[in-house]
This record gives C-alpha cells, sequence and structure tokens, in this order.
C-alpha cells in the first residue's frame, strides 16, 4: 500500500482542535451506547466501553493520524474532537498483547444529529430523503503492525454487528484518497462514474472552501464533449482507490457527486453510500457466517 498506509484506512480526518477533553459526564464515565463484543481467534472487536478503552481509541489515532501522518503531536497524546463524545468507538483487541490495534469511530442517527461529514458537504437534502437509522462511519485507524486484509475483515464484522444491532439502514462518511493533483482527481472521478460507483442523486456538493478549483467547469465541458475523458486511461486511477474504499464499493456503495479538497490533510474526500438494503448475497456471505 506503499505510502498512503495512514489514509487508506481512514473514512474521515481529526479536526484540529485544542485537544482538551471537554467536560461532560460521559467522558468521566464513558460507556458505549451500544454493546458490541466479538472474540475471533487471537483477537476482540468491541465497542469502548469505559474511560480507559475511549482513551486507547484516542491514543491509537493520535498515533497514526497526528504522529505518523502529519509528523506533529499533541501534549496530552490524544486526538478528539467534538463528535467524539457523542459516539461509539468500535475497537480491535490484539488479545495476545492486550493492545488496541484499530478502532472505527460510529456515529448514529439514534444518538445524534450532527455529522463530522457536514463539516465539509453540503448533505441535509440527502438526509431528509433517507428513511431509517443513519450511520456515519469515520476516524478509521489501524496501527502500521496489523495494516491487512484480516483487520479490515475484523472491522467489517463488527460494522456488521452494530448494524443489526442499532437497526441501520444506511451508511455514509467521507473516503479520502491521497492526491492533490487536478488531473488525477478527475481522472479518479471519471473512473468512479465509469464504474457505476458514483451518483450525483442525492444533491450533494462540497461547502465553498472544500470546493476543487475547476473540477465543476471541467465536468460541464466533458459533458457536451465526451471525447475529453475518453483521452486518459481510465483503469489507471483504479490503483488511487484505498483497499477500505473498494471493500465498500465492492459491497454496493456509492460515491455522491464531486470530491471536497483537504488542503490541511492533502488530499479529497468522496462522500460514500451504503444502502444496508442494497448489499444483498455479498453482504451476507462476508458477513453473515458464523
Amino acid at each position: 500500500m506503499g505510502d498512503r498506509k495512514v489514509t487508506e484506512m481512514t473514512l474521515s480526518k481529526p479536526l484540529r482542535l485544542p485537544g482538551l477533553f471537554p467536560r461532560n459526564s460521559r467522558l468521566r464515565d464513558f460507556r458505549a451506547h451500544i454493546n458490541i463484543y466479538i472474540e475471533k481467534r487471537n483477537y476482540i472487536v468491541k465497542t469502548a466501553d469505559s474511560n480507559k478503552e475511549f482513551r486507547s481509541a484516542l491514543k491509537l489515532r493520535h498515533e497514526v493520524f497526528l504522529e505518523e501522518l502529519l509528523k506533529h503531536r499533541n501534549k496530552n497524546g490524544y486526538d478528539i474532537d467534538r463528535f467524539d463524545i457523542t459516539c461509539d468507538h468500535l475497537l480491535i483487541i490484539d488479545k495476545n498483547k492486550d493492545q488496541v490495534i484499530g478502532t472505527y469511530r460510529l456515529q448514529s442517527s439514534l444518538h445524534t444529529k450532527r455529522w463530522y461529514t457536514a463539516t465539509e458537504f453540503h448533505m441535509k437534502e440527502m438526509l431528509k430523503r433517507l428513511p431509517g437509522n443513519k450511520l456515519e462511519l469515520g476516524r478509521a485507524c489501524v496501527h502500521k503492525d496489523y495494516r491487512n486484509g484480516v483487520t479490515i475483515a475484523l472491522l467489517w464484522e463488527g460494522i456488521h454487528a452494530y448494524i443489526q444491532a442499532s437497526q441501520t439502514h444506511y451508511l455514509f462518511g467521507c473516503s479520502s484518497i491521497k492526491t492533490m493533483n487536478k488531473e488525477e482527481i478527475k481522472g479518479i472521478y471519471h473512473y468512479l462514474k465509469s464504474e457505476g460507483h458514483l451518483t450525483h442523486d442525492h444533491g450533494v456538493r462540497p461547502k465553498g472552501k472544500f470546493r476543487v478549483p475547476g473540477l465543476a467547469a471541467y465536468i460541464r465541458k466533458v459533458r457536451k464533449r465526451p471525447h475529453l475523458a475518453k483521452k486518459d486511461n481510465l483503469h489507471v486511477h483504479k490503483e488511487h482507490i484505498p483497499p477500505l474504499l473498494k471493500s465498500y464499493l465492492k459491497v454496493g456503495a456509492k460515491v455522491c457527486g464531486v470530491p471536497a479538497l483537504d488542503r490541511d490533510f492533502r488530499c479529497i474526500d468522496f462522500l460514500t453510500l451504503l444502502n444496508v438494503q442494497d448489499i444483498g448475497d455479498k453482504y451476507n456471505r462476508k458477513f453473515g457466517r458464523e
């Protein structure tokens, strides 16, 4: 996975906030909204259900997002933002080392109406149209020694258990791709569109400061002159799609509209949406086994 290892596991990134714990009773005595517990060979997959477990997730995120990616360190050693306190936090624990080696933030409409994804995208129209419970996935990260297919499968298994427990109908979140190159961004957009992975049906669009300069004008031009996009070998851009996003697309997820440009983290983000009912047999084969 090369130099993209850090961001390949990421559906959303940390906000640059002061790193201090808010004064909140749930932080003082942190408990999961929904308890998940799965033992799988040498691993435990569970939701954080104590202050200690919650802090372990924040420490791992700090190690991956801040120290490894940004070469920066907060004095307290935690990555935390204003959304964390209302979320559940999925943990992967190596039983042999008693160490948290992966985490995923789960933000359910059962517990909040405020979304990280809405900091980058206009998405109210989408949320109004979607019935049932929604679950925002974010802050996925894995310790550098455990970035492999086994860990992704464990994350998926935990997500599946949470979907069932929360009776979730839709999953969504920001999928990050590590590029700032305008030609690569155009190619990635057209690749996803040509493969049937992209939709404009939900009225999603990046907020002003997150727009990719010139991309909207380019897309309008290509609609009138489609041959402009065909000059590019679109399948070259398949290599830019990180493994976690690939796994979403394989089970039926769609990316909604054009990407947002995150200059701080030097990447683009696609709002990714997955209808749980549309997953069908692929979903059951992947997660329905004992």
